[in-house]
């Protein structure tokens, strides 16, 4: 068995879970996943800055005090934080082990900066292949202690491992897929362990732990944690996460494409969740490349509305604030009014709405100077009780992402091992003839007999999770039962999810279903743009709308309720 548990679910998670999980109890590889969509923007702003940097600072701290522990428990580190420059830090932390006298040995994974392979076009600031875990792999079979990696996908962080340990070669595709799904699981950290669960109500998730997978030779796993720390580890808790930032039934990457609705969950003991059944097909013929491009400034705006005539007060505001601007309209404008306000209240801030404007344009003084003194001069000359929630400032620079198919032979996948070797690693085979786009929906289940129905949160029954993809957004639901699963499966149509959710009437949804998780998963493309850098909404990483979607009241069988 190989028992591999995460540190980091993201560039800024709890600083001291390295320290926790090297601490808490056995394990032989501990991971951390340090980049997302927008990391790769920061670490490429950092990397124009200074072009020694480029990669997480925030994990060569965390070595200071666990780089000795690690050596001592004989536990090896694998992590993408070195961002766009695994190089830089693989040296750093040799400098750390000379200095703490570690004798740790340091490979890094390169080739995934295409950056400077072709013109990508105006703006775009970094260009990133999402590499597999065969390089990964290969610094492991030769001995390394901590891999640093720069952009692979996340799961590639456990395959990669898993694949060194138990010898697997590149068409061993239903016990990489299993790896995989693992990975998936661990990668967004404590999400797996009870963090951001629809039924948080039913732990204690005051500071959950991070998770672990104990994987076997097959590919199966067993997700757990480290004894006495917080959080749970359920079928829901894992379900929730596996169905976190996927589309389909099939979950494409650069070694194999995992199957996820083959994937079988149980429960194994208290806190323990088994994964088996995984089945792998071949990789897709080209690989996922992230391009990054700085978009120009966004400037925001909030208007406080107060009492009555809320809906009037914010027509004049807007009327006011958009003749204002059309001496220099920015490029974009966009404006949201949130009812937070509710009648007769007792409390000033609940007698409120808020009016958001957001703008975009390249042009410093366009979203800047002109915007926040538009809004300044309304102070006494608008709506009665007009007010900001904070001064206008100047425009901030904003991003966005895009997801091209690049061919897997133009990238120089290479391991660099501790002794200083170049190890180019080639693409693994791919089928010749391309899967469909999507696979049939299966069968549903049969429906529950007609009965009482009464009106009532869709979260009473059901749980949901969210998040971003590019400039979508993926909704996961399921039910926690075969009988709300016969009921979800024939109730929540794409009509019905565009009904609950009116933001998402005129954007392209896609539903696809999951049996053996008892889940739907809904792809909403647009909602949030151009990627999360963008910032167009409030919730601009999407971790709200399955919230949202369980907060919206359908006509539930009582039988459920």
């Amino acid at each position: 068995m190989l028992r591999i548990g995460n540190a980091s679910g993201f560039y800024g998670d709890r600083f001291d879970a390295m320290e926790e999980m090297l601490t808490g109890g056995p394990l032989d590889v501990l991971t951390g996943d340090y980049l997302a969509e927008l990391t790769m923007l920061v670490l490429g702003r950092d990397r124009l800055k200074d072009p020694e940097r480029g990669y997480a600072r925030t994990f060569l701290r965390q070595l200071e005090t666990c780089l000795g522990l690690a050596a001592e428990r004989q536990v090896r580190i694998v992590t993408n934080a070195g961002g766009l420059n695994p190089a830089g830090l693989a040296d750093r932390i040799t400098e750390l082990s000379d200095r703490l006298g570690t004798g740790t040995r340091v490979a890094y994974v390169t080739g995934d900066d295409l950056l400077p392979t072709r013109d990508w076009g105006p703006g775009v600031l970094t260009a990133n292949a999402y590499l597999g875990g065969a390089g990964i792999a290969a610094c492991l079979r030769a001995g390394a202690d901590v891999v640093v990696t720069g952009r692979v996908t996340d799961a590639a962080l456990v395959s990669g491992v898993a694949a060194a340990h138990y010898g697997w070669e590149p068409g061993a595709y239903d016990a990489l897929a299993g790896a995989v799904v693992a990975g998936h699981v661990l990668e967004c950290g404590a999400q797996a362990t009870g963090g951001n669960y629809a039924f948080f109500r039913e732990h204690d998730v005051r500071r959950p732990g991070f998770p672990i997978a104990e994987l076997h030779p097959d590919g199966s796993s067993s997700i757990t944690k480290h004894p006495g720390t917080g959080g749970a580890v359920t079928v829901g808790t894992v379900t929730a996460q596996l169905l976190y930032e996927t589309q389909g039934a099939r979950y494409p990457g650069p070694d194999v494409t995992a199957r996820l609705d083959t994937v079988r969950l149980s429960q194994d003991g208290p806190d323990r969740v088994r994964i088996d059944g995984v089945r792998g097909e071949p990789p897709p013929a080209t690989l996922k490349a992230g391009l990054t491009r700085l978009g120009g400034l966004r400037n925001e705006v909030v208007f406080v509305l107060t009492g009555l005539d809320i809906e009037a007060k914010a027509r004049l505001v807007r009327a006011q604030m958009e003749a204002a601007l059309a001496r220099r309209r920015p490029a974009s404008v966009r404006w949201n009014l949130a009812r937070t306000d509710r009648p007769d209240a007792d409390v000033q801030e609940e007698a409120s709405a808020l009016l958001r404007l957001v703008v975009h344009d390249p042009d410093p003084e366009t979203v800047g100077r002109a915007v926040g003194v538009a809004a300044v001069e309304l102070a006494l000359a608008s709506v009665p009780g007009l007010h900001l929630t904070a001064p206008p400032g100047p425009g901030s620079p904003y991003g966005t992402f895009e997801s091209v198919p690049v061919d897997p032979e133009s990238v120089r996948h290479v391991a660099v091992l501790p002794d200083g070797t170049r190890v180019p690693v080639l693409p693994p085979p791919v089928r010749t003839e391309a899967p469909p786009p999507r696979l049939p929906d299966p069968a549903l289940p049969e429906p529950l007999p007609a009965g009482p129905v009464r009106r009532a949160p869709l979260g009473r029954v059901a749980g949901a999770r969210s998040g971003d993809k590019g400039g979508g957004v993926n909704v996961g639901v399921w039910a926690r039962d075969e009988d709300g699963w016969r009921w979800l499966a024939h109730a929540l149509t794409v009509d019905r999810f565009r009904q609950l959710l009116p933001e998402t009437a005129g954007l392209e949804v896609t539903r696809h279903v999951l049996p053996n998780l008892r889940a739907l998963n809904f792809v909403v493309d647009g909602l949030l743009g151009r990627g999360v850098a963008e910032n167009v909404r409030f919730d601009p990483q999407g971790k709200g709308v399955g919230e949202w979607l369980r907060a919206r009241c359908m006509e539930i069988p009582e039988v459920l309720l």
